[in-house]
């Protein structure tokens, strides 16, 4: 299947979708504290995107049990609330998540600090977070899609992180994953084309210690190999004839 171009129409219901997504991360932010709990962290997301209008896209997405990920620590992506799991001091918590509006998704992560955390998972959040920026510098139209790869991996490389690479970002629009395929390591072919329309969700997954990662007996949750801290950044952004527009990030 080719990489699907978005009609004005379209990328409209992207753009309502991603700024509903910004505002969900904005208030899952404000109860993200010592004591409360992952699942009550989805519940809560759950909740919030529903009073939306929007369905969480990642429900029973190939049968994923809960509305949002919550992944702690050395967790990578793909945790699974649980009410039993405690938030603590220290801590630090990315939360994934999806909406679904009128037919069409945004995907967007952020990871979140929980009270005083250490130097080098502050630092970890920043290059996570600053990687996305320098990636989509490289996303114009014109250029390649591993323009991005390349400026996001070195950058996480240049600050003494690794990249996991078993897991990428994606295209994204009527189904919440589609190509064409995104690394956040370089690739061995310059691939597609980037051309106006085309909606991506660019998503750095960046660990402390090495990149391998290993999935938990759950067949979900990924955490590090060598029980590092990891932190993961997301936005779905769109492909414009000049700068890339951020469609899940509170202008």
């Amino acid at each position: 299947m080719a990489i699907k171009v978005k009609s004005a129409g379209e990328i409209e219901k992207m753009r309502t979708a991603g700024k509903i997504l910004a505002d969900v991360h904005e208030e899952l932010h404000k109860i993200i504290k010592p004591g409360i709990t992952t699942y009550d962290i989805n519940t809560a997301a759950d909740e919030i995107i529903r009073s939306y209008g929007c369905e969480p896209s990642f429900l029973n997405y190939e049968g994923f049990p809960a509305s949002v990920c919550v992944s702690v620590n050395n967790e990578v992506v793909h945790g699974i609330p649980n009410s039993q799991r405690f938030i603590n001091e220290g801590d630090i918590v990315s939360i994934d998540a999806g909406v679904k509006y009128q037919g069409f998704h945004s995907d967007a992560a952020r990871t979140w600090a929980v009270g005083e955390i250490s130097e080098e998972a502050a630092r970890l959040i920043k290059i996570t977070q600053e990687s996305f920026f320098e990636g989509i510098k490289m996303a114009r139209a014109g250029n390649h899609l591993n323009d991005i790869c390349k400026a996001i991996s070195a950058y996480v490389l240049k600050n003494g992180f690794s990249v996991v690479r078993d897991l990428t970002g994606h295209g994204i629009g009527e189904n919440l994953h589609e190509k064409p395929m995104v690394p956040n390591y370089p690739m061995r072919f310059r691939g597609p084309k980037l051309v106006p329309g085309m909606t991506l969700a660019i998503e750095p997954m960046v660990n402390a210690g090495g990149y391998a990662v290993y999935w938990d007996d759950n067949d979900w949750t990924v955490l590090t190999a060598d029980d590092s801290l990891s932190s993961h950044y997301e936005n779905t952004i769109l492909i414009t004839e000049g700068e890339p527009e951020i469609l899940s990030l509170k202008q």
